[in-house]
């Protein structure tokens, strides 16, 4: 259990802590007496979890401490804290809550990607993950836009359709990747019959 582990797993424990925080933040907005106090925890929480993602790659790279358990647990926590707050800030009474369609845009683009992720490994053996420019710019305009609504600015509309169509066109990209290699490996080529060829 190497250091950067333990701040992944820390990272993982952060993200009920960031849930609570922000549902009854919500409450308080939702009875007309908003706790400033608690908006500022949701942001510390985050801030935290957000600010050791780059703590924990560092030292792995940094100090050779790379292992097989953080490459799996390092994007679980990733995606877990992002999804969790995307979710929570839709559903909850924040002063700008972030519109239904953005969280199920997101679930549906990374539903999609892995599942291409599986039939690609299950058809072709192997499996080439190369991530685009459009997915890391989506992934900070997802980050940038939790962080907005958060902060209650008044451009958060603005950024989450901004947002909102990176991921949209990033999905669309992993899409059509995938469909190239199902293609270079022949898997979308009709197969012969081989029964009309059998004498009779």
């Amino acid at each position: 259990m190497t250091i950067p582990n333990q701040i992944t797993i820390g990272r993982i424990l952060l993200i009920p802590v960031f849930v609570v925080f922000a549902i009854y933040y919500g409450r308080t907005a939702s009875a007309g007496n908003p706790d400033e106090t608690l908006r500022l925890a949701t942001i510390g929480v985050f801030l935290v979890a957000a600010l050791s993602d780059g703590i924990d790659g560092w030292m792995a790279r940094r100090y050779h401490l790379k292992s097989r358990l953080g490459a799996v647990l390092d994007p679980i926590a990733d995606k877990g804290l992002m999804l969790t707050a995307i979710i929570t800030l839709s559903v909850t009474k924040w002063p700008y809550e972030l519109p239904v369609w953005y969280p199920v845009l997101v679930i549906a683009r990374d539903i999609i990607i892995v599942t291409g992720c599986a039939v690609l490994r299950l058809l072709n053996d192997h499996l080439e993950v190369r991530p685009s420019m459009m997915g890391k710019t989506s992934t900070f305009l997802q980050m940038l836009t939790v962080s907005v609504v958060m902060l209650q600015w008044r451009s958060a509309e603005i950024i989450v359709w901004i947002s909102g169509i990176v991921t949209l066109l990033s999905g669309i990209g992993y899409l059509a990747e995938g469909i190239r290699q199902l293609h270079a490996g022949g898997h979308t080529k009709p197969e012969k019959d081989s029964s009309l060829n059998d004498p009779v």
